[in-house]
Order: structure tokens, then sequence, then C-alpha cells
């Protein structure tokens, strides 16, 4: 039984790995679409500043409510509103048109995203014994490069072949894939 929770522990590990990875690559989408949606709709860089602090106020305010809601309805169903919340948000971007727009889907998306971190350090607590948590969360933050590596090369390409819109919808999507497997997946250990 000891091997069985043992295997499974590191797979756990991988799936918030790739959330994280998912997370920051949604998060980097709309820096890599800058220059298209100025031209496209006409932005200033006062726009996309206002845009982008849309998202950072209200991540700090996600930040400070993902813990206490992660702890009471639990990580597998916290992760899980966290991810679709954010999928959702990400994909809302195609469907903005306006400076306003993209504010309302970047604070929405800001806010959402902040549950990744509580969720997965929470996971790591359950999942890893004391002696192997830092290994444990050192993996899933490396999570963050892998996801800002992973945005300039598979942006572009969505972008040459489907227009902006489909970039914030394939992102976006890719977190719907990994609730699968969480759900398949996650159970909190005894």
């Amino acid at each position: 039984m000891q091997k069985k929770i043992g295997n499974l522990r590191w797979t756990i590990c991988a799936l918030v790995f790739f959330a994280t990875t998912i997370n920051y690559l949604d998060r980097a989408v709309i820096s890599l679409l800058k220059s298209t949606l100025s031209k496209e709709l006409s932005w200033d860089d006062a726009d996309y500043a206002n845009i982008e602090i849309a998202f950072k106020i209200s991540y700090a305010i996600g930040l400070m409510l993902a813990g206490r809601i992660i702890d009471k309805i639990g990580t597998k169903k916290g992760y899980s509103w966290a991810t679709g919340l954010w999928s959702l948000a990400a994909i809302a971007h195609a469907f903005a048109k306006n400076v306003f727009g993209f504010a309302v889907a970047r604070a929405a998306l800001g806010i959402t995203e902040a549950g990744n971190f509580p969720a997965a350090i929470k996971t790591t607590a359950e999942w890893f014994p004391k002696n192997e948590r830092a290994l444990a969360t050192g993996i899933f933050n490396s999570g963050a490069n892998i996801g800002a590596v992973a945005a300039p090369i598979l942006v572009p390409w969505i972008l040459g072949i489907y227009g902006w819109e489909m970039a914030f919808i394939v992102t976006g999507a890719i977190g719907f894939i990994w609730l699968i497997f969480w759900w398949f997946y996650y159970e909190v250990p005894s």
C-alpha cells in the first residue's frame, strides 16, 4: 500500500506542476498578443497598463481570499473551482472587444488564478511527508517557468494560423483537460 501511495503522490505532484504551467501560460497570452491587439483594437500604452493593473489588483485580492476558500471547501473542489474559473476567464478574453472588456476578463483571470498557489501548497502538505515537501514544492513551482517558456512558442503559432481569439480559447481550454485528470486521480490521502 505504501508503494502505491508513494507512486501516486508523484502523479499528484505532476498534476500540480501542470496546473502551475497552465496558470502561467494563461496569464502570458495577453503580453504576447499586445502588439496585435494594440493595432487591431487601437490600444495605447495607457490602455494596456490599465488592463494589466486590473489583473494585478484582482490577483492580490484573490490571494487574500483563495487560501481561506480552499481550506473551507477542500483541495479537490477548491483547485477544481479555481482552475475551471480561470480557464473560463482566459477564454473570455477572446470575446472582449474593448479596453473595458479586457480589463474585466483580466480582473476575472487575476482573482481566479490566485487559487493556484494556495491549492498547490495545500496539496503538497496533504500528499507529502515533511522531508519531501520542499522537493515537491520546487517541482510544482518550476511549472511557472515552463508556462512562461511554452507561451512564446504556442501563442504566436496559434495567432499565425487561427487568430488572436483562438490563442485565448485554446490556451484557456487546456485547463479543462487538466480538470479531467485532477478529478480522476486526486483524493485526500488518509
